[in-house]
């Protein structure tokens, strides 16, 4: 006989039949619970959303791909995102910069100003063609959205050539 534990040893019928009973109802009670997080959409990745974005910019200038902010219906400021990378651009380097948000005329707010983190885009200098990069956005009452950016990067310079 192959043991693997001691505690799967059974001498009696009924012990056996006192695990199988444990077994069951442990077993329909995960079911219950799993079939109420699916239907209250209660796990967390049935809370993901994904969208996908484009931008075009010239070779080793910054380009904006994303401004996050939190506006209260009180025209305050609320709790700014988490902001992860989850799959870096190949050919540039993604950076994150708190700054303020000025906004007129925004659902019942006429203006307001509220912090802000800014997402750049910089290509690795002489590249052209397109990259892609994808941010996790995660609002602080737990849902997440993933974003897919592509940004498309035309050659150019600063200066003329000669």
């Amino acid at each position: 006989m192959l043991r693997t534990s001691t505690c799967l040893e059974f001498r009696t019928p009924i012990a056996l039949s006192r695990l199988r009973r444990v077994i069951n109802h442990r077993v329909i009670g995960v079911l219950i619970l799993s079939m109420m997080l699916i239907h209250s959409g209660g796990l967390a990745w049935a809370q993901v959303e994904s969208v996908e974005r484009t931008f075009k910019g010239r070779t080793g200038q910054d380009i904006r791909v994303g401004v996050f902010a939190s506006i209260r219906p009180d025209c305050k400021s609320g709790p700014l995102p988490t902001i992860r990378l989850s799959a870096p651009p190949a050919h540039g380097d993604v950076t994150v910069k708190q700054g303020k948000l000025r906004t007129t005329n925004l659902r019942q707010c006429l203006a307001a100003e509220v912090p802000a983190y800014i997402v750049n885009y910089k290509s690795k200098p002489g590249f052209s063609g397109s990259d892609v990069l994808t941010l996790e956005v995660i609002n602080p009452n737990g849902k997440s959205q993933l974003q897919k950016i592509t940004v498309t990067i035309e050659e150019g310079s600063s200066g003329e050539k000669i």
